[in-house]
């Protein structure tokens, strides 16, 4: 029942917003069509030292490969693959997903999306962080959430200063687009009180789909500082219940920094904290600090050397160094 519910929103959203967008003609057709490729490739060489010497190889993140095409009246489709890795298969295989698949309309303060989309759980977050392509941003490395999801969304831009989302879910992610009922219901609100200052807030519940299990609360609250020379942000993430586990509740704390140096290159820094209630996931919590330098090699690719380290919560966990060289291809 849930999940016809979740197909007719999107639906109703897909009528409804070219019916919205009819009333408000602007340009002509042709002007106004425009279509763009999606090509974006993740990858990196990296080494560990001391105890974890033999963790060093090449790696491939992710590639995306869509296409974005934009309509009259602030409709827009765009449809993206996701090729990375997966824990069904061996580390050497990659699967394609597809990542997005959707429509959106964007007209007087509101944006609408429906179909397979980007979440608004951490998307703030990760634009902001803005290094994908080196380490996700917490909630997306920690498992706290998905990036996208089979969902309809919608934000209004009440002023320049509040703005405010909700989005409905599968709840599921975009690996596994319906596997059990249940949705994932959230919202959002957004500050801007001067320029460059960011303030978020944000909750969402999933539904659990089995008697013994329990949903998953997720609160997040976000502040960040950006203008051409340099940014600043800390966010706090705290989740119950996870994987449907009663009382598997986990937080984390996220800083990071960026400084440009000149239009070509910057230096970064980031520092995450991950804790669990009772210990309960004691092997993966710990501490995780990096230091790098990202450099622009003309318009579509950027290469970031960074050293990280990670100290791990386990009895007996040793500090763990280690030497990246990350880079992204994109248009």
């Amino acid at each position: 029942m849930r999940n016809r519910i979740s197909w007719l929103l999107m639906a109703c959203a897909c009528v409804a917003m070219p019916t919205f967008a009819e009333s408000n003609p602007g340009k002509s057709e042709s002007a106004e069509k425009k279509g763009a490729a999606i090509i974006t490739i993740y990858s990196d060489v990296h080494s560990g030292f001391g105890h974890v010497n033999d963790e060093r190889g090449f790696g491939l993140d992710r590639a995306y490969l869509g296409y974005q095409y934009n309509l009259p009246h602030g409709l827009q489709m765009k449809a993206v693959v996701d090729f990375g890795q997966s824990q069904d298969v061996g580390d050497y295989h990659r699967i394609g997903y597809i990542k997005n698949a959707q429509i959106t309309w964007k007209q007087k303060g509101w944006t609408l999306n429906a179909g397979l989309i980007s979440t608004t759980q951490f998307k703030l977050q990760e634009d902001f962080w803005g290094k994908r392509y080196v380490m996700k941003s917490f909630q997306d490395e920690y498992k706290f959430g998905s990036s996208a999801d089979l969902a309809f969304s919608a934000a209004y831009q009440f002023n320049k200063v509040v703005a405010a989302d909700v989005i409905v879910a599968n709840g599921e992610g975009y690996k596994k687009v319906q596997v059990k009922d249940g949705l994932q219901y959230g919202a959002g609100v957004t500050v801007t009180p001067v320029k460059g200052l960011v303030i978020r807030a944000y909750g969402s519940f999933n539904e659990a789909s089995e008697d013994n299990l329990k949903g998953i609360t997720n609160l997040a609250a976000f502040v960040g500082y950006k203008n051409e020379a340099f940014s600043v942000a800390a966010e706090y993430n705290y989740q119950t219940n996870a994987k449907y586990v009663d009382n598997h509740d986990q937080d984390g704390i996220s800083v990071y920094a960026s400084a440009q140096l000149n239009k070509k290159i910057g230096l970064f820094g980031r520092w995450d904290r991950l804790s669990s209630k009772t210990d309960w996931n004691k092997a993966d919590d710990g501490m995780a600090g990096m230091l790098g330098a990202e450099f622009k090699l003309g318009k579509y690719v950027k290469l970031a050397p960074n050293f990280r380290l990670w100290a791990p919560k386990a009895d007996g966990g040793k500090l763990a160094s280690y030497l990246y060289l990350n880079a992204s291809f994109a248009i």
